[in-house]
Order: structure tokens, then C-alpha cells, then sequence
């Protein structure tokens, strides 16, 4: 099976002797040619193969969209509670958390039909729950 190899997102230049990526198989330099490569970013270790990048970075987009309407929830719980009983803020505040528990719901179902498309009914190598 072919995986595509991401490696023209980074810099094809071999790190430092001094430094790696610890991988699951103890550590990996990140070289092009290494069966897995894994390029050191400010990020982390990220995986330079397809397979390895989307599981990668699914779990954190969504916990980093998860976050985001956690601090809107917030911040409509905030204005809220300052509205003075004001029918305008109130209505402001509540279309602000209503939004942002939509988008959390939305993040939570697209996050089980990805994994529903990619793992159970496309089988795309390298992707596993």
C-alpha cells in the first residue's frame, strides 16, 4: 500500500545529532529517508506520512475547537451575569452559548463521521480508532 509522504510541508534537513523524535519504537531521527519520519516543530514531533499526520492532528483540532467553545460558553455565562436584566444583552448572551454548544456538538458528531467514513467503511491504511 502506497502512503503518501508529507515531507514538502517541512524542511528537508536533518536534524542535529543531539536531537530526536521518540517514537514508538524508541527514538527516530528526522531524516526523509527513515521509514517514519517525524520532522521537530514547535508543535512536537510530527508525523511526515499521511496515516501518521491525520492521527496526529485530528485529536488536536478538535480538542483545540473543544477549548473554544469552552472560553465562548464562558464568555456568554459573563455577559449574562452583567446584563443588568437588560432584554438585549440577555438575548445577546444566550445566542452566544447556545452557538457555542451547537459548535461543540458539531465538532463531537464530525469527530465519530470521520472516524465512521475513515476507520469503518473506507479502511484507509494507517488510520485506526
Amino acid at each position: 500500500m502506497h502512503m503518501y509522504n508529507l515531507s514538502f510541508l517541512w524542511p528537508k534537513l536533518i536534524m542535529a545529532a543531539n536531537e530526536f523524535c521518540a517514537g514508538e519504537n524508541g527514538p527516530i531521527t528526522s531524516t526523509v529517508s527513515d521509514a517514519a519520519p517525524y520532522a521537530n516543530t514547535a508543535l512536537g514531533c510530527v508525523p511526515m506520512d499521511f496515516g501518521g499526520f491525520v492521527q496526529w492532528i485530528l485529536p488536536r483540532l478538535f480538542g483545540f475547537a473543544g477549548g473554544i467553545a469552552f472560553l465562548l460558553m464562558v464568555y456568554g455565562f459573563v455577559l449574562w451575569s452583567t446584563s443588568g436584566g437588560d432584554p438585549k444583552k440577555v438575548g445577546g448572551a444566550q445566542e452566544t452559548i447556545t452557538s457555542a454548544v451547537k459548535g461543540l456538538i458539531l465538532c463531537i458528531f464530525g469527530l465519530f463521521v470521520i472516524r465512521l467514513i475513515a476507520v469503518d467503511i473506507l479502511r484507509i491504511p494507517g488510520i485506526s480508532k
